[in-house]
């Protein structure tokens, strides 16, 4: 398990330094942070230019550059921000937990609900009910999430007014946010657990389990349902780590204070420490989740961590 362990972190660190590296030269191509700071201060000269780079940092070459920004992460020093001269890390602090908040509560609601209509579909295959799941998961699959956002807003802030339209300010506040994107994810999720569970259910382990006289419930969840979840473990890790990259959309529509939307404003106004941090952030997030998925495994089947 321990060289299981270190070949999947030392995997883990190879790809941080690729994103990081590749994220930093990206960022250096979206136009010069000097122009942007000067929009409308009238004339400008290139000497102006020169000191404005010189005194973000701008000026150095691309390398030494990096290498101020790595040794900057091992020391939780992001920098400042080219507007206002904010600290990154107060920044981060400030985004980072709305951001996963959201993001957990989103998986939360999907996997609770996605679990048990996958089963219930699977069991009930070809009958009426199956019919219905699988219908109503299609439909939720034809929603683009930015028009299921607005359409939220539209019914229950603007026609019924039962909950607020943006921000971040109480419970009630998280419930279109994560709805928005929980309806979009579930309706995925039911059809892979149906299809996983369908495979899983004619096996014969299966059929001496319900033999023996073991309640139905006892069958699906702890045998069958156990038994395929590397393929569910898989996918919903994944998901997750897509979902910390593209919750930017649903933050920018509900005005959720979220690394989304601190991540877009960065990009508008060219703030490389900025958009360099979160991007990394968000990197080594998706990344220690693929991690914890990959020991998820070995913990559920052992012949994968011997191997």
């Amino acid at each position: 398990m321990a060289n299981f362990l270190i070949k999947r972190l030392l995997q883990a660190i190879f790809v941080l330094f690729a994103v990081t590296l590749l994220v930093a030269f990206a960022i250096r191509l979206t136009g010069d942070p000097a122009l942007m700071l000067t929009q409308g201060a009238g004339s400008v000269t290139e000497a102006d230019l020169v000191l404005i780079r010189e005194a973000l940092g701008i000026n150095k070459p691309f390398f030494e550059q990096y290498l101020d920004f790595i040794v900057g992460l091992f020391q939780l020093d992001f920098g400042n921000s080219f507007l206002g001269g904010t600290p990154v890390s107060e920044l981060i602090s400030t985004s980072l937990p709305a951001t996963l908040l959201l993001a957990g509560a989103v998986m939360v609601i999907s996997i609770v609900i996605s679990i048990p209509l996958g089963i219930k579909a699977a069991v009930s295959k070809g009958q009426w009910s199956d019919q219905l799941i699988r219908i109503t998961s299609l439909v939720g699959l034809s929603f683009p999430n930015f028009w299921l956002a607005l359409m939220l807003v539209l019914v229950f802030s603007i026609w019924l007014q039962w909950l607020p339209p943006s921000g971040m300010s109480g419970f009630a506040s998280f419930v279109m946010p994560a709805f928005t994107m929980a309806i979009i994810l579930t309706a995925t999720n039911v059809r892979l657990v149906r299809s996983s569970m369908l495979e899983t259910l004619q096996a014969q382990y299966v059929m001496v389990a319900r033999a023996k006289g073991l309640s139905e419930n006892t069958v699906l969840y702890k045998h069958a349902l156990r038994n395929c979840a590397i393929p569910l473990i898989t996918y919903f890790g994944l998901q997750f780590g897509g979902l910390l990259g593209g919750i930017v959309v649903i933050e920018r529509v509900f005005n959720w204070p979220g690394l989304g939307t601190l991540a877009f404003d960065a990009v508008s106004s060219r703030d490389y420490p900025v958009l360099q941090a979160v991007i990394t952030l968000l990197s080594m997030l998706i990344v220690s989740v693929n991690l914890l998925v990959d020991i998820a495994y070995g913990l559920i089947d052992p012949r994968i961590r011997t191997e």
